[in-house]
C-alpha cells in the first residue's frame, strides 16, 4: 500500500515537473497582446448640417459628403496614396488611344435593401448627370454628356469618349444610385426626393436613424453593413452630431458628448495641442489659394508684364502669411500643382524665395522707380504703380488680404483691399472685372489645369487671367490627350517650369485638414484630401474596442 502511495506521489511529482516546463517554456517563448476588436461606437461632431445624402448633390456641402462617403461607393474610388482604385468595378480596360473604357462590377456588391448591384444602376446614374437640368457641378455634367455609355451585360459595360481625356477616371469615382428604387426620377427632380434623407447605398455603412431639430438634421447613426463587398469595419456604429459653428463641436468633446472632432480651425488648435486626450491628425487638402493677375486690363495696369509679375512674388514672403495669418496651417507650394502629388515637381523649376531686393530691381527693369516725395512707383509718364486687390469678405481672406497688400506697400506699390460677398467675386472673376484678386480653385485628384491657362479658355472659360502662353496651351492639350502615366509627368514638368517662369499667378498657399480623435480610437490615418469625407478611406482599420490575444514571440 505504501508502494502505491509512493508511485502517485511520484507521478504527482512528475505531473507538476512537466506543467512547470510548459509554463516556462510558454512564458518565454508566447506573450499576450491586445488587438483591434469588432464592435464599438464612435461619435464625431460636424461644423455645419447635411441637407441631402445624396451623392449627386453633395459636392457642396461638406456635412453631406461626410455621409455619402460611408453610405454610397462609386465604380471607382480614391486611394490612401491620391491615385484611383476599384471600388464597385473589379477593374477596367483601356482600349489604345484612350477612347474606350470597359469595367467589370463586383458580383458580390449588394444595396443596403438586399437587392445585387448591376449594370442598370451605372447606367440610371450617368443618365442623371447627362440630363442638362443635372444641379451639380457644370464640369461634371459637361463631361458624362460627352460620353456615351453601352451596356455589355448584368456586370459589364462600356464608356466610349469623344476623344482621348486622361482625367476620366476621376469621374468615376461618383457614388451610385439605385435604379431599382428611383427610375424615373429626373435630375431636376433630385433636390426634393425623400430619398435623400432616407438613402439606400452600396458602402460600407448603412443609415440607421437620423435626428431632426426644427425640420434640420442634427444627429444620424450609421450601422456597419454586414455584407459589404470589401473588407468589413471594426467599428459597428458611426454617430454624427452637426453643430452651427467649429467651437461649438469642439465644446461638446470637452463635455464628453462625442470622441472626434472634423475640421478643428486654427483659432482652436491650441486648445488641441493643451488636451491630454486628443491626437491631432494633419492631411493637406485638395485646394489651392492663388493670386491672379487681370492682363486683360493692361492699358490700366500693367500685369501683362513678366518682370512686374516676377517682381510681385519676389516680394511677397509666403511663409510669413501662413505663419501669422493662418497660424502655420498650411503648406507653400512651389508650383501650381498640389505638392505631394504624382505630377508635382520643383525639377528645374524657377523658385522665388522672399527678396524684396530682386523685387525692386525687376520693377526699376520694367521702368517703375521710385519717387523721393511720395516713396511710390512710377513708371516714366508719372503714373502711380496702383491696383486694387479684391477678396472674399470673409475673416480670413480679409486678413490675408491686408497682410498682402502691407507686404506689397514695402515696394512703393499702393494696393486697396476691397472686400466682397463670394458670390461677387465669382461674378467679378468670370466678367473679367477685376485688377488682382484672392482666389480658391478645387484642385481635383487629377492635375489637368486645361481649363485654367489654356489659351481658348481666356476669355470665356476659367483662365480668368486672360493669360495666353502657346506651349503652356499645347502641353496642358497633350497632358490630358495621352493616358500614358509617363508622357503626363514629363509635360507636367516642363508646365511647370514654365508656368513659374511666366507666373501668371501666385501659387500662395496648399490649406491642411485638422482632425482631433480621442486617443481612444485607433487605427486613424489621413490621406490627401479630396473631400473632407475622405478623412474615412482607411475606416476598416479603425477599432474602439480591444481583445487580449496569446502570440508566439518566435
Amino acid at each position: 500500500m505504501f508502494r502505491r502511495i509512493g508511485l502517485q506521489v511520484l507521478l504527482v511529482g512528475v505531473g507538476f515537473l512537466l506543467t512547470a516546463g510548459m509554463l516556462v517554456y510558454f512564458a518565454s517563448t508566447y506573450t499576450t497582446e491586445f488587438r483591434p476588436a469588432p464592435g464599438g461606437t464612435y461619435l464625431e461632431s460636424v461644423s455645419g448640417f447635411p441637407q441631402s445624402l445624396n451623392p449627386l448633390l453633395s459636392f457642396y456641402n461638406d456635412a453631406d459628403s461626410d455621409i455619402t462617403a460611408l453610405v454610397y461607393s462609386g465604380l471607382t474610388r480614391m486611394s490612401m496614396e491620391g491615385e484611383v482604385a476599384p471600388d464597385l468595378a473589379l477593374g477596367w480596360e483601356i482600349e489604345p488611344g484612350g477612347i474606350t473604357y470597359t469595367f467589370r462590377l463586383n458580383p458580390s456588391a449588394l444595396w443596403h435593401d438586399g437587392m445585387p448591384v448591376s449594370a442598370d444602376d451605372v447606367l440610371f446614374t450617368v443618365g442623371l448627370l447627362q440630363d442638362p437640368d443635372y444641379p451639380g457641378p457644370p464640369d461634371i455634367g459637361a463631361l458624362w454628356q460627352s460620353v456615351r455609355v453601352e451596356r455589355l451585360g448584368d456586370l459589364e459595360l462600356r464608356f466610349v469618349l469623344s476623344e482621348p481625356y486622361a482625367p476620366f477616371l476621376d469621374y468615376t469615382t461618383f457614388g451610385l444610385l439605385p435604379a431599382h428604387l428611383l427610375t424615373g426620377i429626373r435630375s431636376a427632380e433630385l433636390g426634393s426626393l425623400d430619398f435623400n434623407r432616407e438613402p439606400i447605398g452600396t458602402g460600407p455603412f448603412r443609415l440607421s436613424e437620423v435626428k431632426l431639430q426644427d425640420g434640420q438634421i442634427n444627429e444620424i447613426t450609421l450601422k456597419r453593413f454586414p455584407r459589404y463587398y470589401g473588407p468589413s469595419a471594426y467599428i459597428e456604429n458611426l454617430v454624427f452630431r452637426f453643430y452651427p459653428t467649429p467651437r461649438a463641436a469642439f465644446e461638446v468633446y470637452e463635455d464628453g458628448l462625442v470622441e472626434g472632432v472634423a475640421g478643428v480651425p486654427a483659432a482652436l488648435l491650441e486648445d488641441v495641442w493643451n488636451s491630454e486626450t486628443l491626437n491631432l491628425y494633419t492631411a493637406p487638402v485638395a485646394e489651392m489659394t492663388m493670386l491672379y493677375f487681370n492682363e486683360l486690363i493692361s492699358a490700366t495696369v500693367p500685369f501683362d508684364a513678366t518682370p512686374v509679375r516676377r517682381a510681385l512674388l519676389y516680394g511677397l514672403d509666403r511663409q510669413a502669411l501662413v505663419d501669422e495669418v493662418l497660424l502655420g496651417q498650411a503648406i507653400v507650394p512651389l508650383t501650381p500643382l498640389l505638392p505631394g502629388t504624382w505630377a508635382y515637381t520643383t525639377e528645374d523649376v524657377p523658385g522665388y524665395p522672399y527678396d524684396p531686393a530682386q523685387a525692386e530691381s525687376l520693377l526699376r527693369s520694367a521702368g517703375w522707380v521710385r519717387t523721393r516725395v511720395t516713396e511710390t512707383l512710377r513708371n516714366a509718364q508719372g503714373t502711380p504703380l496702383r491696383f486694387e486687390l479684391m477678396v472674399a469678405d470673409e475673416p480670413t481672406d480679409l486678413a490675408l488680404g491686408q497682410a498682402i497688400a502691407a507686404q506689397w506697400t514695402t515696394l512703393g506699390i499702393s494696393v486697396t483691399v476691397r472686400a466682397v460677398p463670394p458670390l461677387a467675386l465669382g461674378a467679378a472673376l468670370e466678367g473679367r472685372s477685376y485688377e488682382a484678386a484672392l482666389v480658391h480653385l478645387m484642385a481635383p485628384g487629377d492635375p489637368d489645369p486645361y481649363p485654367f491657362w489654356h489659351e481658348t479658355q481666356a476669355l470665356l472659360g476659367q483662365n480668368y487671367t486672360g493669360f495666353r502662353h502657346r506651349r503652356i496651351s499645347e502641353i496642358v492639350e497633350q497632358a490630358r490627350l495621352t493616358v500614358n502615366r509617363e508622357q503626363r509627368i514629363a509635360l507636367y514638368r516642363e508646365y511647370q517650369q514654365l508656368f513659374m517662369a511666366e507666373v501668371p499667378a501666385i501659387p500662395l498657399y496648399v490649406p491642411v485638414f485638422n482632425y482631433a480623435v480621442d486617443v481612444r480610437v485607433q487605427g486613424v490615418q489621413l490621406p490627401p484630401l479630396m473631400r473632407t469625407g475622405d478623412r474615412f478611406r482607411n475606416l476598416a482599420e479603425w477599432y474602439v474596442l480591444q481583445r487580449r490575444a496569446v502570440v508566439s514571440e518566435r
